[in-house]
């Protein structure tokens, strides 16, 4: 059965009172050539369609704007090679929408999605908008559905904010629409305070095609916190959700991969270093760097998973090292150079982001999660759970068809 979604308006939101117009120059990792792009996810509500969540939102994003003015501009190159914010004041694109069934009937957006991502998010054409998506700092689309629930989707360009910005703006956008004078955490711009050293990014990395498959796993919160315990156990010390499970997935792909006992595999994650820089709380630009762990394969399947977790841990701690390292000018090496091979595997950590706490007035969302998945590079995200599973999810785009079904046997293999 095919459902059928209705554009019933779309176009700018402006914000609702004047506001500055500076050209603001953008953080040397704001500039980073592969930030400059629309990053899409969708937020789903059970309810709130009865209570009009589009005029609401509509209404919340033009006030929040206000505070948010940068991100009602637009990204532009005065210099090459030094993208800033025009804040223009021409607003975010926004769209409204209806679809004619419920939200069960589509499994909640579950993979494989039954309403197509360009259902989801805006794609406006060139006539309607004339700025280059990659000149774009955001559109939203609000879809109803006929169960009384709605879908929030969101394109959000990450040279204009990490993933903890994106959450602050959109948590903002929550607090006007429930009636607050202002945003619980005002904005900062502060894009200076983030280093500026002289070293170039490196060349655009070369995107094989993978075919990778598409896997979704489920821990129960119990689950995760048994781990925990025993690596406290194993080391005295404390560790997160995201590192025994990332260690979890790390030891069961390089399992499932079958390498030779030489073969090099990396993880890599990213962090923020708000905390090194002492950022303000209203800091919303990007203020992240990775993490790299690169050992033998033999190492990874000969350790016990706590021992992963030790490696990711170990990494952790040098990447205050290698920040400063970075901001210092003590190196040449551009540390957010990338390779996507193979071996290689991306975790991204969504869970501590900001999203779940998002509050239009009709409750906090039941499930959000990025839109879109891709074939040339083997990556992991991790979520919260759909409610009222209380857990987390794995979003696993990582592996091809031939290797999936030996990870997939690897990380059940304790669940039950």
């Amino acid at each position: 059965m095919t459902f059928t979604v209705t554009k019933i308006s779309e176009g700018p939101i402006k914000p609702a009172e004047p506001t500055p117009s500076p050209t603001l120059p953008l953080a040397w990792v704001d500039r980073y050539p592969t930030h400059r792009g629309l990053v899409e996810s969708m937020h789903l509500f059970r309810s709130g369609s009865d209570s009009n969540p589009a005029k609401v939102i509509r209404e919340a994003l033009a006030k929040a704007l206000v505070f948010f003015y940068p991100l009602a501009g637009r990204i532009v190159e005065p210099v090459q090679g030094e993208p800033a914010i025009e804040c223009s004041a021409q607003g975010v694109y926004f769209a409204e929408a209806k679809a004619d069934c419920s939200l069960e009937d589509v499994k909640y957006l579950n993979r494989p999605l039954l309403l197509s991502k360009e259902d989801l998010v805006p794609y406006p054409k060139s006539e309607d908008w004339g700025v280059e998506p990659h000149n774009t700092i955001m559109m939203m689309q609000v879809t109803t559905f006929t169960c009384g629930g709605f879908v929030l989707g969101l394109r959000f360009n990450h040279a204009s904010a990490d993933g903890m910005g994106a959450a602050q703006f959109i948590k903002a956008v929550g607090d006007m629409a429930r009636g607050l004078p202002e945003p619980l955490a005002l904005p900062v711009w502060d894009r200076e305070k983030f280093p500026n050293p002289k070293i170039k990014p490196g060349p655009l990395p070369e995107l094989p095609i993978l075919a990778l498959d598409y896997q979704i796993l489920d821990f129960p919160t119990v689950y995760i916190d048994k781990l925990k315990k025993q690596y406290l156990e194993h080391s005295g010390k404390f560790c997160s959700g995201f590192d025994v499970l990332t260690a979890k997935l790390w030891q069961c792909r390089t399992r499932a991969m079958n390498l030779a006992e030489d073969s090099e595999v990396k993880l890599c994650f990213f962090a923020s270093v708000r905390h090194l820089l002492k950022l303000d709380k209203g800091y919303y630009g990007n203020s992240i760097f990775p993490v790299k762990v690169m050992v033998s394969a033999k190492t990874v399947l000969s350790s016990t998973i706590l021992e992963v977790v030790d490696l990711i841990r170990k990494a952790k701690e040098r990447m205050a090292v290698e920040f400063f390292e970075f901001a210092k000018e003590e190196t040449d090496q551009d540390p957010f150079q990338m390779t996507f091979n193979y071996e290689s595997v991306y975790v991204s950590d969504w869970s501590k982001l900001g999203f779940v706490d998002v509050d239009y007035g009709f409750g906090k969302p039941m499930f959000l999660g990025p839109l879109v998945n891709n074939d040339f590079i083997a990556s992991v995200v991790i979520l919260k759970s759909p409610a009222p599973f209380d857990g987390t999810r794995m979003l696993a785009s990582c592996l091809t068809k031939e290797h999936s079904e030996e990870f997939l046997k690897g990380m059940k293999a304790d669940l039950e």
